[in-house]
């Protein structure tokens, strides 16, 4: 009889387990996809492989092409759902650009292994109206979006929300939840910069003046400032790769020669954004050949990114900078006498067709809200970062937040680079906000947990 009992006892409680697990009975005897296609404006386009137990959805909402007047027409914002259980938490990971179509999990959603969507920012295509009225990409219907988003979801994922980003993701983070702040139980944004007064950019010339080591920090401006006085020979060879490539410069930058001047100027910009300290041997010396010295800069800054190709993905994201976000300037002083052209700005990689005008009021009160009304926020940011020179800080008025810099670390500084104790600390919080008290981090998941969308330079621009 004992016997018959446990093996009916193991019985039941592997039944139990499934329960647990299914996506169908998790849903209340519904499978998910169901719950889902009975959302108001939101479409399932399909379902794609992800590693079990997860599943993976390309979905598309509805959305008000401007959030003030509906009238104006609708668009389809594109997203993306990475679907355990109807149980678990859910992280709204806001990209800030597009959205990729292939599953993945942000540090928090690995940390509460939960649920996540990822959303494509407006304006990014194929989340773009038609016809596009720039006026309507700001911050507020940006955040707008993603309120609805949550109002449309909740309901089939009724746990704590946690909201995340990197770098403009981050960004958008913390607006969406300035703006909303009933929305989400707490926000990670990582390396997220705040340019309150676009105007007043110091920050990053001392950071430039003190980043890294001074051997490393001469080694690349002398390679620089090589690389100038070797314009005649270096030029054509990037006109050559151009034509080879079919890439053109004429929309955006002007020509070749101004593409060759942002490449070698902007080169430790980029450097410091996405490589390591370590990185600083591979500086070429200045009696290298003129192939090795322009391959060096092509693999820190990259020829595309002053194509007209690559850049026509990123007009979104520098209209904001050129209405609201900011964009810094930084100072070259030893390339003094070498540099033909003015510094690149923001619109410079707008369209002369799409008119400009600066609200310098937009960032201020952003800053204001967090110093002084900001609340479950986690802000995190890599030393050797060159956007973290000017960074989110708390005030007086900031409760339960927290603010981490992880040393050594660049543009892809996350929680797990911290100190121990600081880790500790973090993910505690990050837990508690969501109501979780299952062990920090899920299992790691192959395939899921490699790729971090701040050192992407397909999905994110460097600059």
């Amino acid at each position: 009889m004992h016997r018959l009992w446990t093996v009916l006892t193991a019985i039941m409680l592997s039944i139990a387990g499934l329960v647990a697990v299914s996506p169908t009975a998790a849903a209340g005897g519904e499978d998910i996809v169901d719950r889902l296609k009975t959302v108001p404006g939101l479409t399932v386009i399909a379902e794609r492989p992800a590693p079990a137990p997860y599943r993976f959805f390309l979905l598309s909402y509805t959305q008000d092409a401007d959030h003030h007047n509906p009238a104006a027409g609708t668009f389809q914002q594109r997203l993306t759902l990475l679907h355990v259980s109807t149980d678990r938490p859910m992280v709204l990971h806001t990209t800030g650009y597009n959205v990729p179509e292939t599953p993945f999990r942000s540090e928090p959603t690995q940390v509460l292994d939960g649920n996540q969507i990822s959303v494509e920012e407006r304006f990014f295509t194929p989340s773009r109206p038609d016809p596009a009225n720039w006026s309507d990409l700001d911050i507020w219907q940006a955040a707008t979006d993603h309120h609805r988003l949550v109002e449309a979801l909740k309901p089939i994922y009724p746990g704590g929300w946690i909201s995340t980003g990197a770098s403009k993701g981050g960004m958008a983070s913390v607006y969406h939840h300035r703006f909303y702040p009933g929305d989400v139980d707490g926000t990670v944004a990582y390396v997220a910069p705040d340019d309150v007064f676009n105007d007043e950019d110091s920050a990053y010339d001392r950071f430039f003046a003190t980043v890294g080591t001074p051997e490393c920090r001469a080694a690349i401006r002398s390679l620089q400032i090589e690389a100038l006085h070797r314009r005649d020979r270096l030029v054509p060879r990037y006109a050559a790769w151009a034509k080879n490539n079919d890439e053109s410069f004429t929309e955006f930058v002007g020509d070749v020669d101004h593409a060759f001047e942002y490449l070698v100027a902007e080169a430790a910009w980029a450097f410091w954004q996405y490589s390591k300290a370590a990185d600083c041997a591979a500086v070429p010396p200045t009696n290298a050949p003129d192939d090795q010295v322009l391959a060096w800069f092509d693999k820190v800054n990259g020829f595309t990114g002053y194509t007209d190709r690559d850049n026509q993905k990123f007009v979104p994201y520098y209209y904001q900078a050129s209405t609201q976000l900011g964009y810094p300037l930084v100072h070259y002083p030893h390339l003094a006498g070498l540099l033909r052209y003015p510094p690149s700005t923001a619109r410079t990689f707008v369209p002369r067709e799409i008119p400009t005008r600066f609200h310098p009021t937009a960032m201020v009160g952003i800053d204001l809200w967090v110093k002084l009304r900001g609340q479950r926020l986690m802000f995190v940011y890599g030393q050797n970062d060159p956007w973290g020179a000017e960074p989110f800080r708390l005030g007086p008025g900031t409760r339960d937040s927290y603010w981490y810099q992880a040393v050594g670390a660049n543009h892809g500084a996350n929680i797990s680079q911290l100190t121990n104790a600081e880790r500790d600390q973090a993910t505690s919080a990050l837990r508690r906000w969501a109501t979780v008290s299952t062990p920090t981090y899920a299992a790691r998941v192959a395939g899921l947990d490699d790729w971090n969308p701040a050192l992407d330079r397909s999905f994110a621009t460097s600059r």
